[in-house]
């Protein structure tokens, strides 16, 4: 395939912008947002829920937030919007801003339908007053079937696009992919790069290939990349400068998204993907080893930070006007680097100290490159322990859960074991080059540079959001968790001891060199206990 996007691999002086060194230092982040109405897809989720809040709160001066909502649940969009108002996450902004509620417009509609299943009233209105779109929707799971992927992550960046073109007031289109869209790729640029199928022989072949034929032929398709998600991101990134020419677009690429570092509170999350689930698994003493390089970096980046740049890029979007789409990697790695050793060691020391409650077995999260050792220690310290457990609950008459989960388990670690065994390096000049363009005051305000991160704080803050906001316990029941955790270290203690202690007698028993090693120890006892203090008193 010849390359039809050459303008996207310039050096970074020779696209920044139009004007120079011109950006709007005079105009600060919070002005740009006042009176504009800004269109968020994917306000339900995790980092969408973040930004809107942000945009609210630090720029209060924002007229309107449509999101783009679709029913679930026997739930309107405004039911879901409300669930999200009403959360923690709110509690500052329902309390500074009366009106928040008719600040945030639900519109009903979905990625996977023509003009994003909008009605023609609600498609109007969007169009006549948005300034600018923040557009994060997308399957984020990395196993989702090609074709479901594919129509939501690709489809889905073709929609907005032929919404955004109709919007006459539009000034930023900020499209959230990710930094591992090109993992094949060890050293990442910030550039769009070029995929090696194009994205509309893809989508031809999604529309007339049934699901069963297109999984078989999935792994051929996204050849070296590790899953669907990683491959259609890369699709949306080239189809999105491909088919968006004219269009005032950015690309943000995250790395793995955790819990909050300081907005509006401290390791806020409230799911269960990625990171998130490791640790809830890890600190309840169901997950115990993982396939993974102690030495390699542990690319995090708190999702406030995220969301923090990409308000950031939409300002410094809108305002300049780049010549050519920037794209940003949004990255810790190479600006403020945390391995998964350190992030290992931090586990074991923050869950020996503030613990979950119920928990299984005593945490103790091990990496390795050992396949082998891996998978003895999972059958013995996870699946074996599962089944145990499994059968107490059958014959005490409750439902078994210990396997089934072991099993949501077992995916969950292999489609994240890609990460954590790997590592690349990202290049983040753009990144620096708009922080270089922002006042002082905006830097704190909407700080997105990773070297503020203490990363030991951190942790300990997402460790106990997790505690607080995911599994919803009582941080005023600590001490009992704690008393919970040391009879469970006690219990262990001597169910290894007693274990040993029969796995010597068999050996003792039935292997000769044992039995002789055994000897020869008595023969050492009886020396020192014997001998020695006699030869004492005669001298």
């Amino acid at each position: 395939m010849t390359n039809s996007l050459p303008a996207m691999d310039r050096s970074h002086t020779a696209r920044v912008s139009r004007s120079g060194d011109t950006c709007a230092q005079n105009l600060c982040v919070a002005n740009f947002y006042k009176n504009k109405t800004v269109f968020i897809t994917g306000a339900t989720g995790f980092m969408g829920k973040v930004l809107m809040e942000k945009l609210l709160r630090s720029c209060p001066g924002i007229k309107k937030c449509y999101t783009l909502v679709r029913p679930k649940k026997n739930q309107t969009p405004q039911e879901r919007m409300e669930s999200v108002i009403k959360s923690k996450l709110y509690d500052k902004l329902r309390e500074s801003m009366p009106d928040l509620r008719e600040r945030i417009v639900a519109v009903c509609g979905d990625i996977l339908e023509p003009h994003l299943g909008l009605s023609s009233e609600d498609e109007a209105m969007v169009v006549a007053d948005t300034n600018v779109v923040f557009h994060s929707a997308a399957t984020v799971k990395f196993d989702e079937e090609l074709k479901l992927s594919i129509q939501m992550n690709v489809l889905g960046v073709r929609r907005m696009i032929e919404l955004s073109r109709k919007m006459t007031n539009l000034e930023a289109l900020v499209h959230v992919s990710t930094a591992y869209a090109n993992c094949d790729k060890m050293s990442v640029k910030e550039m769009v790069y070029e995929p090696p199928l194009h994205p509309n022989k893809i989508i031809d072949a999604v529309e007339w290939m049934d699901k069963d034929s297109i999984q078989a032929l999935t792994s051929k398709l996204i050849g070296s990349r590790p899953n669907t998600y990683t491959y259609t991101k890369a699709m949306a990134e080239y189809l999105l400068v491909e088919e968006g020419v004219g269009l005032p677009i950015a690309i943000v690429r995250p790395s793995i998204v955790g819990a909050s570092w300081e907005e509006p509170m401290p390791g806020w999350v409230d799911n269960m993907n990625g990171p998130t689930g490791l640790l809830a698994a890890i600190g309840k003493g169901l997950l115990f080893v993982m396939h993974g390089n102690v030495g390699c970096t542990a690319d995090v980046i708190p999702v406030d930070t995220a969301t923090n740049a990409m308000i950031a890029v939409a300002w410094y979007t809108a305002v300049e006007r780049p010549k050519d789409v920037l794209v940003y990697n949004c990255t810790s790695g190479q600006i403020n680097r945390l391995t998964w050793g350190t992030w290992q060691a931090s586990l074991k020391e923050i869950f020996l100290n503030y613990p979950y409650h119920n928990i299984a077995r005593v945490p103790n999260p091990q990496f390795t490159l050992n396949i082998f050792w891996r998978d003895t220690v999972w059958f013995f310290y996870q699946l074996m322990p599962a089944y145990i457990m499994d059968f107490y609950l059958r014959i005490t008459g409750q439902k078994p859960m210990f396997v089934r989960i072991q099993d949501r388990l077992s995916k969950a670690v292999t489609t994240l074991e890609y990460f954590t065994s790997n590592e690349w390096h990202f290049h983040n000049d753009n990144i620096f080059m708009l922080l270089s363009k922002m006042s002082e005051e905006d830097k704190r305000t909407f700080c997105f540079d990773p070297r503020n991160i203490d990363w030991k704080k951190y942790m300990l803050n997402y460790c106990l959001g997790v505690k607080q906001f995911v599994l919803k316990e009582d941080m005023a029941e600590l001490p009992q968790a704690r008393r919970a955790l040391l009879r469970l270290q006690r219990i262990q203690i001597l169910l290894k001891v007693i274990t040993g202690v029969v796995i010597w007698r068999l050996l003792v028993k039935r292997v000769p060199v044992f039995h002789s090693l055994w000897n020869l120890l008595l023969s050492w006892v009886l020396f020192l206990f014997v001998k020695v203090p006699h030869v004492a008193r005669s001298s």
